[in-house]
């Protein structure tokens, strides 16, 4: 596939790993920072089925629902698939910008689609911030941790002022938010994560990680997942965890085939937050490009993501190295395989 005029060349390779075949190397140390959230849960389950992942900890945030609901909701989904994953308490609210209000009509008022009865769970509560976890962690691990941020960015930015070294301590970060050519989803421009604290995305963007890569809505909007997967892995693995899963799909579903009639004709929804994820695991279904991203944080383009493509003047691209300050941007992405890889995982021996 040839690049745009005047833009740089985008990556793009296969393997049979899109098959969702099991992988040798060590798995990724990720922290998982969330808002749970139907696609949060999806996203979450996804990442415990896979063999090349491993999820040291999970930090919460607001935005799909309040920070109180949303580290109820990561406890709750752990214990539900029989893991024992600290759990932290981080951003409440936005840096600076008034704090919004849970969109129930999406994910439902507990995030979950409204749950009509939750077990008695035995979860794992870490004390610290959601920012002072990710620090600690990056400090005691140098080089070895994925972040993986799929909801509004407050806690990494808080996490930055308290060690301005964290972006070369952490390995790389992949965070769903933000869009480039793809219409938003809370303005014509804007997508929800970054809207909901563009200073703090702002700030995330400009400091300089290893690697930074976005998985916005120019590729989560390709991906379409009928409620029937969920249904099939629900039926398979006959484990409440699954059941769980499968009715808060059917609430987000029913929402995303009200709005979109090309979704509705296979009654599914967005995969969104899965799509960071499967970046991770599988780069080779994704196209990328490279440029410096920056947030609007003030007018009626606020929460708008815009990138640079240029190289600057004074970069040495002769050294092979790359700019600090630049974001790998996904911007195609193959759905179908995506699909495959979701369901051969999930329909995988992950549950006791």
């Amino acid at each position: 596939m040839s690049a745009a005029p005047g833009r740089p060349q985008a990556s793009s390779h296969r393997s049979a790993q899109h098959e969702g075949t099991p992988v040798s190397h060590t798995p990724y140390q990720v922290i998982y920072d969330t808002d749970p959230g139907v696609d949060d849960a999806m996203a979450l389950y996804f990442a415990l089925a896979h063999p090349a992942i491993n999820v040291l900890g999970i930090g919460t945030t607001f935005g799909n629902v309040t920070v109180e609901q949303a580290a109820t909701n990561a406890v709750y989904l752990s214990a539900l698939a029989g893991r024992n994953i600290p759990v932290t308490k981080g951003a409440a609210r936005p840096l600076r910008r008034p704090k919004p209000v849970p969109p129930a009509h999406i994910h439902g008022t507990d995030g979950l689609g409204n749950l009509p009865t939750r077990l008695p769970v035995e979860g794992r509560f870490d004390r610290r911030s959601s920012a002072q976890f990710m620090v600690d962690m990056a400090r005691a691990r140098p080089g070895e941790i994925t972040l993986v941020a799929v909801g509004p960015l407050g806690n990494l930015s808080l996490a930055l002022r308290l060690e301005p070294r964290l972006p070369r301590l952490l390995r790389e970060v992949v965070l769903m938010g933000g869009t480039l050519l793809e219409p938003g989803n809370v303005s014509p421009v804007a997508e929800a994560n970054i809207w909901n604290d563009p200073h703090a995305a702002q700030h995330v963007f400009q400091a300089g990680w290893n690697k930074l890569t976005m998985v916005g809505l120019d590729v989560t909007h390709r991906v379409i997942l009928p409620l029937s997967l969920f249904k099939k892995i629900a039926d398979q693995q006959r484990h409440v965890a699954t059941d769980t899963l499968h009715h808060a799909v059917s609430f987000y579903a029913k929402h995303y085939s009200g709005r979109h009639p090309h979704v509705a004709r296979v009654h599914g929804c967005f995969g969104h937050d899965v799509l960071a994820f499967l970046y991770l695991v599988n780069p080779e279904l994704f196209t990328l490009e490279r440029g410096r991203v920056r947030v609007a944080t003030s007018g009626p383009a606020l929460g708008q993501t815009l990138m640079s493509r240029k190289e600057p003047a004074h970069h040495p691209k002769a050294s092979g190295h790359l700019d600090p300050s630049f974001t790998q941007v996904c911007m195609q992405v193959d759905a179908e395989a995506c699909s495959t890889v979701i369901e051969n995982t999930m329909l995988g021996r992950w549950l006791g």
